[in-house]
């Protein structure tokens, strides 16, 4: 199939699968099960309900208006987690952001430091399995081993607990953070969440539940209509799933309940996505998807590609940092 868009590449395959601009527009979720909704209601409780006990280590690090802390917290499970904590290096803090890293874990804090807006906190968390920080037993760090991890039961299966440790990080910073305290309550803040791949599927599939957000943006989300998602050629840990899935048809009964798209659909906070029309790692199809499908506000930034290098990517990446302190700075208004 001819690929609409011109990028050279070598892959077996076509990372724009064929689809024009108009079709990736087109493309629908997935039915929600019938017990969806209440599947991560109940999962959601059970974070909420976990006492995190964040610890804050020394400044590791200071750059770009932020001092930079190591933090450990606890998740679901009694797991304990590790990330990285970034304050503003003065003044108050006056917003608060949870950042979601994608699938090949977290070593640094890297390019998502600063945070959006001045003045704000951010806490950057390593999801079980996932970086040095992020190790926990039995728990594969490889991005193709760790996507199958108990994937034979929707209740074991490992993107729930990585979901978990969102919420859960979230609670150790509004624990951490006394100005961010009483996010979600009635005139407290709400934070904002990033996610890019790995961390944008993850998002979709954890905000439609949290009163504690207010706005979010996802960059080339994964985990986008999983039925499609099987018959489309891609690397890494949706090759993977593709793979197990042809020895194991009946796990599209598990993946129906971590389908980014189907929660996408219940997700009404105010969300930009950045979605790709050329994407060998996550198909573009499932990207567009989950912006096709969210209930609420919603701003799409399309770019020429993703996990993938090409001509104008530092301008469409400038372009995007632009548009996020914008959005941000329109729909979250500040703790103090």
């Amino acid at each position: 199939m001819a690929s609409p868009v011109a990028l050279a590449h070598d892959f077996p395959f076509d990372p724009a699968h064929g689809y024009t601009a108009d079709q990736l527009l087109q493309v629908p979720a997935p039915p929600a099960p019938a017990d969806f909704a209440a599947f991560w209601r109940d999962r959601y409780a059970r974070a909420r309900a976990v006492a995190t006990r964040p610890v804050l280590g020394p400044v590791e690090e200071e750059r770009d208006g932020v001092r930079i802390h190591g933090i450990t917290y606890t998740s679901v499970g009694g797991v304990r987690l590790g990330g990285w904590l970034a304050l503003p290096a003065e003044g108050p803090v006056r917003y608060g952001f949870v950042v979601g890293h994608g699938y090949g874990g977290r070593q640094d804090p890297g390019r998502d430091l600063p945070p959006p807006l001045p003045g704000a906190a951010a806490i950057l968390p390593c999801v079980r399995g996932m970086g040095e920080r992020g190790r926990a037993d039995g728990i594969p760090d490889l991005a193709d081993e760790h996507v199958l991890y108990e994937i034979g039961s929707r209740d074991s299966y490992v993107i729930g607990e990585c979901v978990a440790d969102l919420w859960c990080a979230a609670s150790a910073l509004t624990e951490a953070v006394p100005e961010l305290a009483g996010a979600g309550l009635p005139g407290g803040p709400r934070l904002g969440y990033l996610g890019e791949s790995f961390g944008g599927g993850l998002g979709a599939l954890a905000l439609p539940w949290e009163s504690r957000f207010g706005a979010a943006q996802l960059t080339v989300p994964t985990f986008g209509n999983h039925p499609l998602r099987l018959t489309l050629p891609c690397t890494g840990s949706g090759e993977a799933v593709r793979a197990h899935h042809r020895e194991h048809p009946e796990v599209t009964n598990v993946l129906r309940y971590f389908d980014a798209a189907t929660a996408a659909g219940l997700l009404e906070l105010p969300t930009l996505v950045a979605a790709a029309r050329f994407d060998p790692a996550v198909p573009p199809p499932g990207q567009f998807a989950v912006y096709n499908a969210l209930a609420g506000e919603r701003e799409l930034q399309v770019l020429s590609a993703g996990h993938f290098p090409y001509r104008g990517m530092t301008a469409e990446a400038a372009e995007l940092d632009a548009n996020r302190t914008r959005f941000f700075g329109e729909w979250l208004a500040p703790a103090v």
